[in-house]
């Protein structure tokens, strides 16, 4: 593993790097520490002409503040890290890009979902493009494919895995270690620990407030504690108002606000008009699996099911903003109690099911709800996969096999035949 003291590519860079061919903004959007400005200014030493502005730089903000325009006056690529600090900038952009529409004008980062931000006077249909950027991928640490999505979607069931010798112990391992850069550089989970700490302490001393006046920070900490708890479950906000003692608007409220600032992302319930008997509530997961461990020290070896399947929906949806196959993350559950860990359905309404457990065995009772799936989707089934702690791949059936967990990163697509 290419850790300390290295800088480990991310896929993002190309994403940013084509959008720059043929987009006026690019903006590069996501939790704080994930790494968006180092990956902006290697982005940017590529371009001839480039400038930066960083907006952690009281002189800069005061600046961008005084003289917006003046301030985004330049010739070639600029870079404004931390854009959303200076919400006047962004009209001044906009009258800039919309003067002389040159695409690669602009590269903006920021540490919130910008346009959800009260404080942004106005978007740029047409002129731009966000590209989310992720904690650390298993295969960007580990230099692997990071091809699952791309390879389930061409080869079904059957899609090629270079085999890995992990257990349930090492699964674990990874998902509390995350992927924010900074963590996973810490190799002792004592000092890990302290980096999650200030994490959590610095995002609600500085981004929440940044998005939203809240009364009282200690009903916000107490949710998010109380939420790491219920990974892999759906989302309930009266019982969580009545946990906490607060009215459920105000769960919801503290909800929005710990999305906005990419803490935790809710996994939509999939339903089609075959499956009337589906639930609707979402299923809420921590955008890195290393944050929910932190919070559940000491947890019951017995609910580590939900670490793990915390850590695969996050997996995959890193995986989303850059596979090749344009494809959505749901979750599947009915009032009967069958259930799907994760549906991905592509745009021509393909469907792959994917069911997370954390044991090293397979049992045909682990396929209840894909075989479901499977039935009432008909063709539109692509493949039903039980991720599992295990070390074999096992078919159970037409398109349904157990696959390693470690899939996820080391997965292939079939190469293609010598003509």
């Amino acid at each position: 593993m290419r850790v300390a003291g290295d800088y480990l590519p991310r896929r993002a860079a190309e994403l940013i790097r084509d959008a720059l061919e043929d987009t006026r903004v690019v903006v590069v959007t996501g939790a704080r520490q994930v790494g968006k400005s180092t990956l902006a200014e290697l982005v940017l030493r590529q371009y001839s002409g480039s400038t930066a502005r960083f907006l952690d730089d009281p002189v800069a903000r005061a600046a961008a503040r005084e003289d917006p325009v003046r301030f985004v006056r330049h010739d070639g690529l600029m870079l404004i890290d931390e854009v959303q600090r200076v919400p006047d900038l962004w009209l001044a952009i906009k009258h800039t890009v919309d003067r002389d529409p040159r695409p690669g004008r602009f590269l903006l980062t920021g540490s919130a979902r910008l346009l959800a931000l009260r404080s942004i006077p106005d978007a740029l249909p047409g002129r731009s493009e966000t590209i989310e950027l992720w904690p650390l991928s298993q295969g960007e640490i580990d230099g692997a494919a990071d091809g699952f999505v791309d390879a389930v979607f061409a080869s079904g069931a059957d899609l090629r895995v270079e085999p890995e010798e992990m257990h349930q112990k090492d699964y674990l391992a990874r998902a509390a270690r995350g992927g924010y850069p900074e963590a996973v550089r810490r190799a002792a989970p004592r000092r890990r620990a302290r980096f999650f700490d200030g994490y959590l302490s610095d995002i609600l001393a500085r981004d929440v407030k940044q998005v939203a006046d809240i009364e009282r920070a200690s009903d916000m900490r107490r949710l998010i504690s109380l939420l790491a708890t219920q990974v892999g479950g759906l989302l309930n906000a009266s019982r969580l108002a009545n946990d906490l003692r607060i009215s459920a608007p105000t769960v919801r409220n503290y909800l929005g606000i710990l999305e906005t600032i990419y803490l935790v992302r809710l996994v939509p319930a999939w339903s089609a008009n075959a499956t009337t008997r589906a639930i609707a509530t979402p299923k809420l997961i921590f955008v890195d699996s290393g944050m929910a461990a932190h919070l559940t020290p000491g947890a019951p070896e017995g609910s580590c099911g939900g670490l793990l399947e915390n850590f695969v929906l996050s997996e995959l949806s890193r995986q989303l903003t850059w596979s090749r196959t344009s494809a959505q993350l749901y979750h599947y559950r009915d009032r009967d109690n069958y259930e799907v860990d994760g549906v991905l359905e592509d745009n021509t309404g393909q469907i792959v099911g994917i069911e997370v457990k954390a044991t090293e065995t397979v049992r045909a009772d682990d396929f209840r709800g894909l075989r479901l799936l499977q039935r009432r989707v008909g063709s539109h089934f692509r493949a039903g996969l039980v991720l599992y702690c295990g070390t074999q791949q096992l078919s159970f059936g037409e398109a349904l096999s157990c696959v390693p967990i470690s899939a996820l990163w080391t997965a292939h697509e079939p190469a293609l035949p010598i003509r």
